[in-house]
């Protein structure tokens, strides 16, 4: 990273970095501090510290901050006015501070100069990762390969996330990871679910936060850990932003903006987009019954996806004062989508054809989420001290009318089913939190409360044809309105400290959770468990209490070389469609059904990492253990006589439950090389084994999996600067206790022009060069064997335009950290 200085300042560094030398008695004292961005918190390395002799006896004394901006200056006895600076920002002075012992000054924060402003990119070429005691830091720059795609696309280029092909979310193998947008749940996520983010612009992230060791400071939710996303929010001064379009194919068309209008006073920013996309997939299942009427089902299935819709986040910051703001922000999303399924199912006896059908469901979705938040922040000072408080209201509202329709088309055509489903999903939520920050010279005291009350309702009608009267009728057993409530509150507090090379952060979470559900039906009560099929508590109230510790530990070998060691306890509580005990109907042979049974999952674990870097090459890498107990596990029940279709096809049902215990270890290793402006390469594989035990309905589901994943990246910027990157991944092969996996590889190409410089840039890209993201799945019970296959979306070809405007291209201070990487992808 080259900063700007000039010739002058240039010789002002080397003569303060020398005055100590010179000036050396035996009055001498130590006065050390470290200078830090106001806004982001980073460090700012070669910010310079000048001591000025009030009374005219000593020429000026000094130095500058190190790699994590700190200082530690030689400084004879006197009176002195301290100045503090660094480009492009405010400076800092301390008037008549007497030195007459060792000192320590604390953490100096300083923020951006106004006349600077408007001068400053905080948006970096690549992306970087800030190293820090409970997370790390990506900032996502200019990834070539998410260009016109999505949140999805981009989360998968981080190190230790994988993206599976239906678009589900884990960390380092783990599927229980939270989700948290700008620090707090959002109605953004929806359901728990994440297929908002296959629909959201990547260009709207700022950077991912990967917590894999959380302090208290967070949600005890998500035993894998928590990815926090935060959203662009542009601090340059004046009016500026970015409008970018994309036309892909199969169809993926948008168009999306981000302004932003910076003043002395006010902030105001905006994120717009519009979207229309196909997402054509496909899936072959492959059934051995021991059972049921017929020994051997394949089912053949086309998925055709559109999805039409707006977004946008508009929000307003307002400077109450130099220490004080309130920020206002109001998200909205609206989609029309449509999901057609066609199903060709073909059966056979002995080896011979016996029928074929055709099913075909058409599910429409109109989708409204709205999201109202408030943050008001106070910083009392500049060290750190500060007060922040926030309300947010979360609404989304999901319209999902389905129809389907089976027909026999082997050995005769005739109607064999229609029904029509009404389905809508409801879900309030309301948050509540305060956090209060005191330091205390090297060392920090927080503590805050969160309070977190959601409420989800499904309201689901089935009307089934009478083939021989023609009318629809109401079908009773599954029609019902299911409502599931999860209330969650928190304090907490922590404690952190440094001592000499040694730093620590101590913390403890104290929280409360009513998790409630409720099934309203025409049904008695008494024979829902005949109908679903399994003894479930469909009413429920229940209540938990826990202490969650967190211990984050860091060693600092040398000045780039540091050793970290976490421990923390954590929680999994069931998502509603994990509790909700009426069964799907994609198929309706092959049905997927909640468990209001479910309890949360608790876990402990452990992280042991380290951090090396030199010039050219940086090295991370890390090593893990879990254990949770009362784990997540999705397992098929072997079909029975009682559990058929009405022409005798054995149903298959697959439920998730309370495992006993499940024990995690891996380890995870990552690289960035940069052996050249031209080149940059990054890798990072990530090893990870778990061991389960438990049983269900007297049948053991234990099982030990072994799997691993890795990614490789490279960049090249080739002749007429065009920029080329190839995205690589693999994923190993994996088990668990009745299905085993086969591996899956990816690769994704793009390219990158500059058309006009520093305004308009183009770009083309491939995800998944072969077609080769595919689920290949074999599932073994007693009664039947299931072989599989999944491809969620095909091959996508994308040419994307970016045009920016009122944004320089010069270094900002995102880049004036050495604590920040430089690589693509982070590893």
């Amino acid at each position: 990273m080259k900063l700007l200085f000039t010739s002058a300042k240039l010789s002002l560094v080397f003569f303060l970095l020398f005055i100590p030398l010179l000036v050396f008695s035996q009055d001498s004292y130590t006065v050390k501090g470290s200078v830090v961005d106001k806004d982001a918190g980073i460090p700012l390395e070669y910010a310079t510290i000048t001591f000025k002799d009030t009374a005219g006896n000593y020429d000026d004394q000094g130095g500058v901050t190190d790699f994590d901006g700190n200082f530690n200056v030689e400084v004879k006895e006197g009176t002195y006015n301290i100045l503090v600076e660094y480009i492009s920002f405010e400076p800092k002075t301390f008037k008549n501070k007497t030195v007459n012992s060792n000192t320590n000054l604390g953490k100096i924060s300083l923020g951006i100069s106004a006349d600077n402003l408007n001068e400053v990119v905080v948006t970096a070429e690549t992306t970087q990762v800030d190293v820090r005691l409970d997370k790390k830091i990506y900032n996502i720059g200019k990834d070539l390969t998410t260009q016109g795609a999505t949140v999805s696309d981009a989360l998968s280029n981080v190190p230790s996330v994988t993206v599976d092909i239906e678009g589900g979310i884990s960390l380092r193998g783990n599927e229980n990871v939270r989700i948290l947008i700008n620090g707090k749940p959002s109605a953004m996520a929806g359901f728990g679910d994440t297929n908002v983010f296959q629909q959201l612009p990547a260009d709207a992230i700022e950077r991912v936060e990967v917590i894999t060791s959380p302090s208290a400071r967070y949600d005890a939710e998500g035993s894998a850990g928590i990815l926090n996303i935060i959203l662009k929010k542009e601090k340059t001064l004046g009016f500026n932003g970015s409008v970018s379009a994309n036309l892909g194919f199969p169809a993926n068309s948008q168009i999306s903006t981000n302004l932003n209008l910076r003043t002395d006073n006010y902030n105001i920013f905006t994120t717009i987009g519009n979207y229309y996309r196909k997402s054509p997939g496909n899936a072959f299942f492959d059934n051995d019954y021991n059972t049921g009427n017929f020994d051997r089902i394949i089912e053949d299935r086309e998925y055709d996806r559109n999805y039409t819709g707006f977004n946008a986040n508009v929000g307003m910051e307002y400077f109450l004062n130099d220490q004080s703001s309130i920020t206002a922000s109001i998200f909205t999303r609206f989609g029309d989508d449509k999901d057609v399924t066609s199903n060709n199912t073909s059966r056979f006896n002995n080896n011979s054809l016996d029928s074929r059908t055709f099913r075909e469901q058409i599910e429409k979705e109109k989708d409204e989420s709205y999201q109202a938040s408030v943050n008001y922040i106070n910083r009392f000072n500049d060290e750190g001290h500060e007060l922040t408080a926030d309300v947010q209201y979360s609404y989304d509202n999901e319209d999902k009318p389905t129809s389907i329709e089976e027909n026999l088309t082997f050995p005769s055509s005739s109607l064999i089913a229609r029904e029509n489903i009404f389905e809508i999903e409801t879900q309030n939520e309301f948050l509540i939190q305060a956090d209060y920050v005191l330091p205390m010279g090297e060392a920090q005291f927080e503590a805050g409360y969160r309070g977190n009350f959601e409420e989800e309702i499904t309201d689901y009608t089935l009307d089934t044809l009478d083939i021989s009267t023609g009318n629809f009728n109401t079908d009773l057993t599954l029609s019902n309105k299911f409502t599931y409530t999860e209330n969650v509150n928190a304090f907490y507090s922590q404690y952190g400290n440094k001592l000499g090379d040694f730093s620590f952060l101590l913390g403890l979470r104290l929280e409360h959770t009513q998790l409630k559900g409720e099934v309203e039906t025409l049904l008695p009560e008494n024979s829902l468990e005949d109908i679903l099929g399994v003894d479930f508590d469909t009413n429920f109230n229940k209540n938990y209490l826990g202490l969650f510790p967190t211990v984050n530990l860091i060693y600092e070998l040398q000045e780039d070389e540091n050793i970290t060691l976490g421990y923390n306890r954590r929680i999994n509580r069931p998502r509603g469609w994990y509790i909700n005990p009426f069964p799907s109907r994609s198929s309706r042979t092959n049905v997927f059904q909640g468990n209001p049974d479910l309890d949360p999952a608790f876990s402990n674990q452990f992280d042991l990492g380290y951090l090396r870097k030199w010039e050219k090459l940086t090295l991370t890498g890390s090593v893990y253990y879990q254990r949770e107990t009362g784990s997540f596990e999705r397992v098929q029940l072997d079909p029975d006589d009682s559990n058929v279709t009405a022409d005798g096809i054995p149903i298959v049902r697959t439920i998730p439950i309370n495992l006993a215990t499940e024990e995690r270890f891996g380890g995870e290793i990552g690289t960035i090389y940069n052996p050249a402006d031209w080149l940059r390469l990054n890798a990072s594989f990530n090893f990870f084994r778990s061991v389960t035990e438990g049983e269900f309905q007297d049948v053991d589901y234990g099982n030990e999996n072994t799997s691993w994943f890795g990614r490789f990246s490279g960049k090249v910027t080739l002749p007429g600067q065009i920029d080329w990157q190839t995205n690589t991944f693999y994923r190993g092969p994996r088990q668990s206790a009745q299905t085993e996996t086969e591996g899956i590889f990816s690769m994704n190409l793009a390219f990158s022009k500059e058309v006009i410089p520093d305004n308009l840039t183009a770009s083309f890209n491939i995800s998944d060069v072969f077609n080769s993201r595919k689920r290949n799945s074999l599932t073994v019970t007693d009664n039947v064997t299931t072989d599989s296959e999944f491809q969620w979306r095909e091959r996508q070809f994308t040419v994307s335009l970016i045009y920016r405007f009122n944004q320089p291209n010069k270094k900002g201070r995102n880049e004036s950290s050495n604590s920040d990487f430089e690589g693509d992808d982070g590893f």
